[in-house]
């Protein structure tokens, strides 16, 4: 089981967030699905492709006021890939919480309890970024 750390953003991360201001949905042919490695009760608020190497899902649980975020690659498997998952408040980058590191089929989940609030979210693979700012908030 990973263990979550909570730290400001590596400088790449913070390029992500900076850099990504739009949201879309996953396109279905070349997207990875969804694999409920957040647990039970997450409910998928959205994706977003991170390049044409995966896709990024951010979720929430209604009952924790819980965000997680969790990246992961539409072919899964050797080689090691560098990625990682992200969540912060929107505008706040001490808030965020990543999973940086070398993995075969998916980064995270991290987790981030935001009810009532507006949250950024990232995905990477290998040089490729997804994900929103300033999205879903609630």
């Amino acid at each position: 089981m990973k263990k979550l750390v909570r730290r400001s953003l590596a400088i790449a991360g913070t390029a992500v967030f900076a850099t990504t201001a739009l949201w879309t949905t996953a396109s279905p042919a070349s997207a990875a699905t969804y694999n409920g490695a957040c647990g039970s009760g997450y409910s998928v608020l959205g994706s977003d492709n991170v390049g044409q190497l995966g896709t990024v899902f951010l979720t929430y649980n209604d009952s924790t006021g819980q965000n997680c975020v969790v990246t992961i690659r539409n072919n899964p498997g050797q080689p090691v890939t560098w990625m990682n998952a992200g969540v912060r408040l929107s505008g706040d980058p001490g808030s965020a919480v990543e999973d940086p590191g070398h993995y075969t089929t998916y980064a995270g989940p991290v987790y981030l309890q935001a009810a009532g609030k507006c949250v950024d979210w990232s995905g990477t693979i290998s040089n490729e970024n997804g994900g929103a700012v300033d999205s879903f908030c609630g």
